[in-house]
């Protein structure tokens, strides 16, 4: 695993010095920032169910969509495109330790954005009008519970994104690919259950598994406190075999 350590290092580093990082960086925490806080002015006029939090991480989709592609896409498509995967490739890392060092470097950057945003609700708590502070807005079962979320399906998300990138040696198909993967998978297999049950019937025996597979349903769990176990065996076996068939794409296409 030296290697592997190695590898994740130089790849945070990398991150860290590219301007598209930080470009990327600042506009997901304006453009949620702005979300949450449109969140809290509705909150504040009308009569909400939810808490703003709930409320909030059912925008995850957001920045699955458009950021994951972003951060991915260059990570092994322009290691392809200027040769440098072939000579990675002939160190003595292997290619699942090259695959595991980039999805650990993207996973922890998207998780390191994602944890900014919890300040939200503490800078609305110390800055919005005395009169108008909820201490609903801090609710630890909805905060951790999304977050977690947040946390569990990301390294799904991460993962097909970096099978996208290791596909092509363009970037720009890169990121299209992994935006329609996320797209069917996130957007798609909801709006597939919300048919009706007469137009699933030829489904058949495999109907109760798309019943589990609406990631919304998950997320409304988990925004309040309700941890099932399910989603951790979906999202992770999962990840494993989009990491497996990462590897295979590395070693059979890495020196073409």
């Amino acid at each position: 695993m030296r290697y592997f350590f190695t590898l994740l290092g130089h790849e945070l580093r990398m991150l860290m010095v590219s301007a598209s990082t930080y470009v990327a960086g600042v506009l997901f925490l304006v453009v949620m920032g702005v979300f949450y806080f449109f969140i809290l002015y509705f909150y504040d006029t009308q009569i909400e169910v939810d808490l703003p939090s709930t409320q909030y991480f059912q925008l995850f989709w957001v920045p699955v969509l458009f950021m994951v592609p972003l951060l991915t896409m260059k990570s092994l498509a322009e290691e392809r495109r200027h040769g440098t995967l072939e000579a990675l490739l002939t160190t003595r890392a292997s290619a699942l330790q090259i695959v595991l060092g980039k999805f650990g470097a993207v996973y922890l950057l998207y998780i390191f954005l994602w944890a900014l945003t919890l300040l939200y609700p503490w800078i609305a708590q110390q800055y919005l009008p005395i009169g108008r502070v909820d201490p609903r807005l801090v609710d630890p079962a909805s905060l951790l519970g999304g977050f977690l979320f947040i946390a569990v399906s990301g390294v799904f998300y991460v993962a097909l994104g970096l099978f996208a990138s290791s596909l092509t040696r363009s970037t720009l198909v890169a990121g299209m690919l992994s935006f329609s993967l996320l797209f069917v998978l996130v957007i798609g297999s909801s709006l597939l259950l919300k048919l009706p049950a007469q137009e699933l019937a030829w489904l058949g025996g495999l109907q109760p598994v798309f019943d589990y597979l609406p990631t919304f349903q998950h997320l409304a769990d988990f925004s309040v406190g309700v941890i099932d176990t399910r989603p951790f065996f979906l999202y992770l076996s999962n990840t494993l075999l989009v990491l497996g068939l990462t590897t295979l794409a590395v070693e059979a296409r890495g020196g073409t």
